[in-house]
């Protein structure tokens, strides 16, 4: 016997937002998790292909392949805002492009990326002096360097664990992003950042924050926060950090 029924918005009827995750990515989603349980928010993500090695060449090949990654998002879904989710990537491809492509695919939602995020969270906390945590090779924290002080944002102090393979990246334990951020946080600079949406850090943030006395910013906070900004949340969020509170 056929039965009736009766429509609703589905889960997608609230705020939904969107995002690009790196096939090799093993940490955005569960720390992502974390904030949208709390905040109300719907997250849908699509992958992305990604080789083992960061390098400024695997990064850039992404480009040709966000569309594809694009397609496979559900089709019928009023995204308020969309992300791709990788910082390196986002430096290397660039913001600009990143949203005119995702844009092509929904042009109505808010686009953003790890650094584009942590370039407005800057803006938002009044940080000038950044003190910057990367498990990068030199060339690609180089490049990154760049891009935030093109923006107005000085690196006073860095560091890096130097890993090319996001598969080890995955796996640094928190204690060693804790250690990095004690590291570039001295007095000269007005925040730190830990960089890539790959390195764990929800768990040492608030530690490190109190044990600093100034604000900390990852890749995967950052994302998370502005996400939620576009998609016209306003308010405190329940999530680590000073950031969540503005």
């Amino acid at each position: 016997m056929k039965l009736s029924y009766t429509s609703d918005g589905g889960y997608s009827g609230d705020a939904a937002l969107g995002v690009v995750v790196l096939s090799t990515d093993e940490t955005l989603e569960p720390e992502m998790c974390q904030i949208t349980a709390q905040s109300g928010a719907n997250l849908y993500h699509t992958r992305i292909p990604f080789a083992t090695n960061v390098t400024p060449e695997t990064l850039a090949m992404m480009e040709h392949d966000l569309p594809t990654s694009m397609s496979l998002m559900p089709p019928n879904i009023d995204f308020k805002a969309i992300g791709y989710a990788c910082t390196s990537g986002a430096t290397v491809i660039g913001s600009d492009k990143l949203e005119q492509i995702i844009q092509q695919y929904y042009p109505k939602a808010a686009v953003t990326d790890p650094i584009k995020a942590v370039i407005a969270a800057c803006h938002a906390l009044d940080v000038k002096r950044l003190g910057m945590l990367t498990p990068y090779r030199p060339d690609v924290s180089a490049a990154m360097r760049e891009l935030l002080e093109e923006n107005g944002i000085q690196i006073t102090s860095f560091g890096s664990f130097e890993e090319e393979s996001d598969h080890k990246v995955a796996r640094i334990a928190q204690s060693s992003t804790l250690e990095g951020m004690m590291y570039v946080g001295g007095e000269d600079c007005d925040a730190v950042f830990s960089s890539c949406t790959n390195l764990g850090s929800f768990a040492v943030i608030e530690q490190a924050e109190k044990a600093l006395g100034k604000p900390v910013i990852s890749s995967n906070s950052a994302f998370t926060w502005h996400l939620h900004r576009l998609a016209g949340f306003t308010g405190p969020i329940d999530g680590p950090g000073q950031l969540f509170s503005i």
